[in-house]
């Protein structure tokens, strides 16, 4: 009965000339048929809000779905029909299934996109070490890797216009390609939300639960279920540690940036300069955040994510990890003959990052917001079918 209905559905969807689901995309759309029968969780997250809006799902609809999904988990444990009853409702994994595609289809180019699915954790590692020990053998030939100590200037080591001539075209294509990634998601979106433009009400609703991770509070204030069953705030926690921590080492880097550029001030920079502190800061935090999600995602329930994803995962969590220690590590070894070589790891794993950073779980967050975004728009505007609350 199940494939006769999916072959009803993908003729229909031929012949009105919209795109056939895929196998996790029409999994998404039979569970949110029986949700929308049910709406027991309508009050947890914005995905029950927004999913009775709709009576069917279309692609774009699914994954504008999939990307409000925070898979705290609270709808898997409250529910009915989840596993083992025969309907086997599990929203949390469902929707990981098809975040994931998410990333691959809205990848560009979408080649890069499929690879670091499949072998996320292999492929960041492989790339920061890879690079790193480039840029060792090239710092070796050159006499001073472990050669005399050089000071306390990294820039004897690699000249600053050399830094970014290798850097910025890096930053520049990744950025682009996640730019034209999100472009495409977001025009497949607006048009399943309402097509109206964004508020300044909307965007600021958007803006404050994308950064507190509101949707991480199992929709009662009480945190996520833990391998236990019990509720904990330690995923959100150890985002917000983790997240934080990056955009405090990334205005580090900013305000060295306008150090350089506009003030004739040349790094390295001691403590207690701006830069040196929310560097410190944030690399510490980076590294508490990331081991705490590296030992969630491992012990985290199997009914709560796909397995497909943890290989993204874990390679990002890995990366910001490198990034962080390895920048701490700089900073003790500053001045000392093992300088040259913790550059070179450190600035292996910044250029890792910057190449897979259109690919991986860093985009998550961006298609994660452009979602909560188009949500925050549509719960303004009339219900199409006059059903539900928002």
């Amino acid at each position: 009965m199940q494939t006769l209905d999916a072959l009803t559905r993908d003729a229909r969807a031929l012949a009105q000339g919209q795109p056939v689901l895929s196998l996790h995309e029409a999994e998404v759309s039979r569970q949110m048929q029986i949700c929308n029968a049910c709406r027991y969780c309508e009050g947890f997250c914005a995905v029950f809000p927004a999913m009775t809006r709709r009576l069917e799902f279309g692609k774009a609809d699914i994954h504008f779905l999939a990307n409000l999904c925070h898979n705290c988990g609270a709808c898997l444990h409250a529910c009915q029909y989840a596993p083992p009853h025969e309907f086997a409702v599990n929203v949390p994994q469902a929707m990981a299934r098809v975040r994931v595609q998410t990333y691959s289809d809205y990848a560009w180019p979408p080649a890069l996109g499929s690879l670091y699915r499949r072998n996320g954790l292999f492929v960041s590692l492989a790339l920061s070490f890879g690079i790193a020990l480039f840029l060792a053998i090239a710092v070796s030939l050159n006499g001073s890797l472990w050669g005399s100590k050089p000071g306390a200037d990294f820039y004897a080591i690699f000249p600053h216009n050399l830094l970014i001539s290798l850097f910025a075209p890096v930053f520049l294509f990744a950025v682009f390609a996640l730019g034209m990634g999100v472009r495409t998601f977001m025009r497949d979106v607006r048009s399943s939300t309402s097509g109206a433009p964004a508020s300044g009400a909307a965007a600021v609703e958007a803006t404050h639960s994308v950064l507190s991770l509101k949707y991480l509070d199992g929709g009662h204030g009480e945190g996520c279920h833990d391998a236990d069953d019990a509720y904990t705030h330690s995923r959100r926690r150890m985002h917000h540690l983790t997240f934080y921590g990056f955009m405090l080492c990334f205005a580090s880097t900013s305000v060295a940036t306008i150090y350089h550029y506009f003030l004739g001030w040349q790094a390295p920079y001691d403590l207690p300069s701006v830069p040196k502190l929310l560097g410190a800061i944030g690399g510490i935090s980076m590294v508490m955040g990331t081991i705490g999600l590296w030992k969630l995602n491992r012990s985290r329930p199997a009914e709560h994510g796909a397995a497909e994803q943890k290989p993204m995962d874990l390679g990002f969590i890995a990366l910001l990890f490198l990034i962080a220690s390895s920048g701490l590590f700089l900073w003790w070894t500053r001045g000392t003959t093992a300088m040259g070589v913790m550059l070179c790891i450190h600035l292996g794993a910044v250029m890792g990052l910057f190449l897979t950073l259109p690919y991986g779980k860093f985009a998550h967050g961006v298609f994660r917001s452009a979602a909560m975004l188009r949500h925050a728009v549509e719960k303004r505007q009339p219900n199409p079918i006059g059903l539900g609350s928002d």
